[in-house]
């Protein structure tokens, strides 16, 4: 927000420096982001009238002109500018003046004419870059006045950077109220009258979707003059608060928004048909905006419209077709209140964004729509003339804001800031922030203003006390606090720890966003439903992920773009699935993921090239999962799944629950995901791998450890795991570990069959083993083998 620091002194004038001012308005929560000057410094430019004007008799483009200054006396001056003529009001910088730049003005002759001074455009005064033609002036301008005195160009634009929550003071009426609250001083109001209707024109209106425009006030003006200019003082009210002057319509529709903090649009009431309907768009309908761009309309965007067609995007851009052009002589004035949520995001969504949108998806006063009606008609009929219509209002009281009750505790207020601030203190900070306020004891009942849209619980009117009464004014008080060791079970495994294991395999940490496009995710999960965002940052950011591995592998994606080959990556994060026994409706459960590219190892001469493959990731995860609960309570089953190669992917069970996937990312995916060759990827929950089993201490066995080898031919469809699983289930006495060690297809072995070579290490706590209890235990294990899986003892 940036506005002129006159302008706001004429509303309340506190008696502070304009730094004051600044740092006041900062430290209240409306930090001010710049203090710039309306016009660079000049001195010897007065006010002048222009009494002749003749074409330079050796010139085409200049002019020789005589100019009163007042006093009777009258400068001979050569100007190129094209506006120049006889009658108008001009800035004159006289012989001896000093412009920006430290131009300074001398007697000169111009093609042999004598020109005693220069007639001044915005540009040459440092006030704009406008440099099209010399500077007008009202017809009541006194001539012989200093310019600078006269435009009160000792001035300055304060641009204020205000926070989402604070649309109020997206105004003149918001910061000059904020002021007045900061210096307990009253605020002048411009006074603001209902205008006298003139004429009977009026067009109905109809509220199709009250919910979203709960009121609408339309005016029709006839009879305006747009040839006629805005006065200069709301053009340089305008400029100096950052807007560009137009027309008077258009200024007026600006000046009210920047006065009021209410948007206001108008229409050429001749493009008008039959009555003023404000409804939803339909689906795809075409609306061309003022600036001539075409958009094909979503059934969620708001549109005034009237019988026949769309008329603008409602609080966001009007149209072109019943936009006010300099032939317009008859106009229809809006005034209206647009639920935020109706607006909010809207305007994204067509790439636009505009003062009206910003305002209205942040909140506009819903009590404010006839002040602003009027004042605008006021200023209207007082530039270019008019007569005017009544004011017809269409509204729904249903979906208008209620005022919101809150009360405020004297012993919650003091227990929050740490000090004691005057009950008659806090009274007068919230009577002028505008809040009805009753007493009572040891609290205070407030009803929020209907412009206060942050305002809804105690804790914000505790915040309002605080900034008011000034941050700088609590006394800081270091806290006291006692240092305790925070409990932690060693039985679980911190998030810490998994990462750490990553990195030292080779892996880098990514963090991704938890939204991400729709398309990319329903080519992993089909069958998975997202969660949708209502107002995502973009459509590629819609969508709440159900998986981490989306997120990694477009960024693994994006690292192979840029010539990188082999490629380790981990997320740890939460996935996000719709659940309808949840509160919420939504599940978020902590993941770990993985993703890996290329080879085994970079390349070096000393080290062959080994593409990786399944057994690598499976191997990862095997070392995650080592880190909580015990191996042998997981198992890994192969499963069909849409986002991996069908022959090599596995679920990963814990007893009969499947918490994570391990495998090929699916061929189909590489060209959708933008992946280059064979890519691998794990997935876990966290949380069912996080706790453990703690090691518990024993002697070590001062007996000998024994091993035996034994070889087993089974099938090849028999899964390897099951027969270690298996062996180990067996309670063979004495048995602490257990190793595959080759596994054997080819000569001397069937065709469909492969050969498992074992080795079984045995060793007692008390005694030495005899012969005669190994052989027991391995005849044991081969028993088992040959009745759960058909295997044979090789020779």
């Amino acid at each position: 927000m940036k506005f002129s620091e006159q302008w706001l002194r004429e509303w309340v004038n506190p008696a502070i420096s304009t730094g004051e001012l600044s740092e006041q308005l900062s430290m209240a929560g409306l930090e001010v982001d710049d203090v710039a000057a309306v016009a660079e410094e000049f001195t010897g430019v007065v006010v002048g009238e222009v009494v002749e004007c003749g074409q330079h008799p050796d010139a085409d483009k200049l002019q020789v002109t005589k100019i009163n200054i007042g006093d009777e006396v009258l400068l001979d001056i050569v100007c190129g500018a094209p506006n120049c003529r006889v009658g108008i009001k001009v800035a004159v910088a006289i012989v001896g003046a000093v412009l920006p730049g430290n131009f300074k003005i001398k007697k000169a002759k111009l093609r042999g004419q004598p020109s005693l001074g220069m007639l001044c455009s915005f540009s040459e005064l440092g006030m704009g870059d406008d440099h099209s033609g010399i500077l007008e002036l009202p017809s009541d301008a006194p001539i012989g006045a200093d310019l600078r005195d006269y435009l009160q160009l000792d001035d300055n634009s304060i641009d204020v950077d205000l926070t989402p929550n604070r649309a109020d003071c997206l105004g003149m009426k918001g910061i000059a109220r904020e002021v007045g609250v900061l210096n307990q001083l009253d605020v002048t109001e411009p006074d603001i009258q209902a205008v006298a209707v003139t004429i009977d024109d009026a067009r109905s209106i109809t509220l199709a979707a009250p919910e979203a425009c709960p009121r609408y006030l339309g005016r029709i003006i006839k009879g305006i003059d747009l040839s006629r200019p805005s006065p200069l003082w709301m053009q340089e009210r305008l400029r100096r608060s950052g807007t560009r002057s137009i027309d008077a319509v258009v200024d007026v529709t600006n000046y009210v928004l920047l006065e009021l903090g209410h948007p206001m649009h108008a229409f050429d009431n001749h493009k008008l048909s039959g009555d003023v309907v404000v409804r939803m768009a339909l689906e795809g309908e075409k609306l061309t905006l003022l600036d001539e761009s075409e958009v094909s309309l979503r059934a969620n965007t708001l549109v005034i419209a009237d019988t026949q067609k769309a008329l603008a995007m409602a609080g966001i851009f009007g149209g072109l077709d019943s936009g006010v052009t300099a032939a317009t002589t008859d106009i229809f004035l809006e005034s209206a209140f647009f639920a935020p949520d109706a607006i909010m995001g809207k305007a994204r969504q067509y790439g636009l964004h505009t003062d009206a949108s910003h305002r209205y998806e942040r909140g506009v006063d819903p009590s404010l729509q006839f002040q602003a009606m009027e004042r605008a008609t006021q200023l209207l009929i007082d530039a270019v003339g008019g007569k005017v219509g009544p004011i017809i209002e269409a509204k729904d009281e249903k979906y208008l804001p209620n005022p919101r009750s809150i009360t405020l505790r004297a012993a919650r207020l003091r227990h929050v800031l740490g000090i004691d601030i005057a009950a008659d203190r806090v009274t007068d900070i919230l009577n002028r922030l505008g809040l009805d306020v009753t007493s009572i004891q040891g609290a205070w009942e407030v009803i929020a203003p209907l412009y206060r849209f942050d305002m809804n619980i105690e804790e914000d009117l505790i915040e309002e006390v605080a900034r008011v009464y000034g941050y700088n004014n609590i006394p800081n008080q270091a806290p006291i606090a006692s240092l305790q060791i925070r409990q932690s079970s060693e039985s679980k495994t911190s998030t810490s720890r998994f990462k750490d294991v990553l990195v030292d395999q080779g892996f880098h940490e990514a963090i991704t966003y938890s939204f991400i496009d729709p398309k990319k995710q329903s080519l992993m999960f089909p069958d998975v439903e997202g969660l949708v965002l209502p107002h995502p940052i973009s459509a590629e950011m819609s969508v709440m992920r159900v998986s981490l591995l989306p997120g990694l592998l477009l960024a693994l994606s994006y690292n192979q773009k840029r010539q990188q080959s082999n490629i380790k990556l981990f997320e740890t994060g939460l996935r996000f699935t719709l659940d309808p026994t949840e509160k919420s409706g939504v599940q978020q459960q902590e993941m770990i993921a993985g993703v890996m590219s290329g080879n085994v190892a970079n390349e070096h001469w000393t080290i062959p090239s080994v593409a990786l493959d399944f057994f690598d990731i499976k191997a990862v995860a095997e070392e995650l999962i080592g880190l909580g609960i015990a191996n042998q309570d997981i198992e890994f089953k192969a499963e069909k799944h849409t986002a991996f190669h069908p022959g090599q992917c596995a679920g990963i069970y814990k007893g009969h629950k499947c918490i994570g996937f391990v495998g090929a990312i699916h061929p189909k995916l590489e060209k959708g995901l933008g992946l280059s060759g064979k890519t691998f990827a794990f997935e876990l929950e966290l949380v069912s791998i996080s706790s453990r089993t703690m090691p518990w201490i024993k002697a070590i066995s001062k007996f000998p450890v024994n091993r035996r080898d034994i070889a087993v031919t089974v099938q090849d469809n028999v899964d390897t795991g099951n027969i270690l699983k298996c062996i180990e289930k067996l309670g063979v006495n004495d048995l602490i570990d257990l190793n595959l060690f080759d596994v054997y297809k080819g000569k001397g072995i069937e065709s469909g069959f492969k050969s498992l070579a074992l080795s079984i290490w045995l060793q007692n706590s008390e005694r030495t083993l005899e012969d005669a209890d190994i052989q027991k235990s391995v005849d044991i294990v081969v028993k088992a083998l040959e009745v759960n899986f058909s295997a044979s003892l090789r020779d």
